[in-house]
């Protein structure tokens, strides 16, 4: 429907009095808008299976798993439906929820988590991000990020109106440069986002690189927005959070959820923990963004989150056995596969199959072998960074995986 342009002298009675008709206005996007794509993870996930259907094509672009959630999570589900959760939650958060977090967390932390003043439930952590970036930054306040990022820090800074400031984590470790994060640290320097373990890398931070980043956040009186959406998947080294570290407690907003840890990534349950001052306005935020999540998932999740130490140790060793085949079939297949120390990702160089264009090469992947994968370029402000990388995941069964690697390796290197 054309949006009428009201500025007309000659308008009478709500039409423009002219012999042409009314005049109208493009309806167009606004600048925000086209400052920013669709998702490409979700594109690529699109184009392989209208090329392809369900049956053919193989997904190590999207990160969701296609095998069944623990049964404990979905029988605590059918479990809150049948018994009358079926209506809004508090709007930040079943209090079942927020203080089965708060003891989670208070373990882990070794300091105890108010549930009803430091955490906010949110619908996934995608939601948490904007709602916490919505809620700590201003128009003009520079946030720093390091590249490649996940795809949605970009759009959150656009949408929040801050100024980003990029900071290279480079092949083949992901580090960065200590000079490079200073040099992007001033007196307009409001946030940085720290993802840890990292999509879509792997990496997991170290301790040393945590406290120099807390240490910068303290000089410049900055937060720390950490996402820690995989920090059960650690295979090498440990996750540290940042909100553990001297200083970091009072200037920290840490984003979770049960997505990736529980296999239940169409449920979207995240949460936010973070001082109650800060708590406060992202509430705020959320209750605009979303309202609350589902009420009887929140129930079931709060379930979830006392499962014994033993299902946390199977989560982590299963991954193991997904990341390592994965690795070794890309290996094999040509690609320059590096084992990730964490989440469920890897970056490959496809130097090897005479390829200088991820986004060609991933769109090949589709049409010759029906498997997807992410362009790197996606995860980069300069796409011209992420040229000789694509990304794969492997939430999946280990037939999948091997089903996926038959196909690759039908792929002819020059």
């Amino acid at each position: 429907m054309p949006i009428r342009d009201t500025d007309d002298p000659d308008e009478v009675g709500g039409l423009a009095a002219t012999s042409r008709g009314p005049r109208v206005r493009e309806i167009r996007q606004s600048v925000k808008a086209q400052s920013f794509t669709e998702s490409v993870i979700r594109e690529m996930t699109r184009l392989n299976l209208a090329l392809h259907g369900p049956a053919e094509a193989v997904n190590f672009a999207q990160g969701f798993p296609d095998f069944d959630p623990d049964p404990r999570i979905l029988d605590a589900a059918a479990q809150a439906l049948r018994q009358g959760y079926n209506q809004y939650a508090t709007t930040w958060g079943a209090p079942a929820l927020r203080q089965a977090i708060a003891r989670k967390q208070s373990a882990a932390w070794g300091r105890p988590v108010d549930p009803d003043a430091e955490i906010t439930v949110s619908c996934g952590a995608t939601e948490a991000m904007i709602a916490a970036m919505l809620a700590a930054v201003d128009p003009g306040d520079e946030v720093v990020i390091f590249e490649p990022f996940y795809e949605n820090y970009g759009p959150d800074c656009v949408i929040s109106g801050a100024v980003p400031r990029y900071v290279a984590l480079r092949p083949p470790d992901w580090s960065f440069d200590e000079g490079e994060l200073r040099a992007a640290f001033n007196n307009r320097t409001r946030a940085i986002v720290v993802n840890t373990p990292h999509n879509p890398t792997g990496k997991v931070y170290s301790r040393s690189e945590l406290e120099l980043i807390a240490q910068l956040c303290v000089e410049h009186d900055a937060i720390a927005i950490t996402d820690e959406i995989y920090e059960h998947l650690v295979y090498r080294g440990r996750h540290v959070s940042m909100a553990t570290l001297p200083g970091m407690a009072e200037r920290t907003i840490t984003i979770s959820g049960a997505s990736k840890t529980y296999s239940v990534t169409g449920w979207r349950v995240g949460w936010l923990i973070a001082p109650a001052a800060i708590s406060a306005g992202i509430r705020k935020v959320h209750d605009f963004l979303t309202v609350g999540a589902a009420h009887p998932l929140q129930i079931a999740v709060a379930q979830a989150l006392e499962f014994p130490s033993s299902f946390y140790l199977d989560l982590l060793g299963d991954y193991q056995e997904r990341r390592d085949a994965m690795v070794a079939g890309l290996q094999e297949c040509g690609f320059e596969a590096k084992a990730p120390d964490g989440a469920y990702y890897v970056m490959v160089g496809i130097g090897a199959f005479g390829a200088d264009d991820d986004v060609a090469f991933a769109r090949r992947l589709i049409e010759e072998v029906a498997v997807a994968t992410v362009p790197a370029s996606s995860f980069y402000h300069d796409s011209t960074l992420g040229r000789g990388h694509i990304r794969f995941s492997f939430p999946k069964k280990i037939e999948t995986i091997d089903r996926g690697l038959s196909a690759l390796r039908r792929l002819k290197q020059p």
